[in-house]
């Protein structure tokens, strides 16, 4: 299997995705930013590394050839009063995936529903330009343990919400570019 550096890791999603890539055979290298964080990334099979994202160099991720950035969908709280906090997050969602889209990497840019802590279904709607919807967590996590497994689907941007297609099916049905 691969080694997967897992940013946010101690995050509801990056736990759920640590929990299943270790369990797959992957050596899993969890950043988080809280010590007491470590212990629990050590129970779910990751090596626990410490540091912040914003005071890293960006020589750290010299050696990566593949990036999946967890991103937001367009339509999230669009048509309501939404705060100044909340714009400012999709306004840097977005300035992430211009930024990455740009890049040289190998990379997936992964834009989930309204995120839920309700349990998985394992199947999700998966595609280019899908109607905006929630989507579970868990699922969230699969859909991104599956595109770890499949190298092949590069340069991509997915939208994901819940559906009736299984995970492993949904993301087959994306090529490689």
């Amino acid at each position: 299997m691969s080694n997967v550096f897992v940013i946010g890791a101690a995050g509801k999603v990056g736990k759920r995705l640590v929990k299943m890539l270790s369990g797959n055979g992957h050596k899993v290298i969890a950043l988080h930013r809280k010590p007491e964080q470590a212990q629990a990334l050590q129970a779910c099979g990751a090596d626990p590394v410490p540091g912040n994202l914003m005071e890293m160099n960006a020589s750290g991720l010299a050696g990566v050839r593949r990036f999946l950035l967890v991103s937001a969908f367009p339509e999230a709280a669009r048509g309501t009063d939404t705060s100044a906090g909340f714009e400012n997050y999709m306004r840097v969602k977005k300035e992430a995936d211009v930024r990455l889209a740009s890049s040289r990497l190998d990379w997936v840019i992964l834009r989930p529903g309204t995120l839920l802590d309700s349990p998985g279904t394992g199947e999700v709607r998966a595609g280019l330009a899908i109607p905006y919807g929630n989507i579970a967590r868990d699922d969230v996590a699969a859909f991104l343990s599956a595109l770890v497994d499949r190298p092949d689907i590069s340069r991509q941007i997915i939208e994901l919400t819940e559906g009736d297609t299984p995970v492993e099916v949904a993301a087959s049905r994306f090529n490689a570019r």
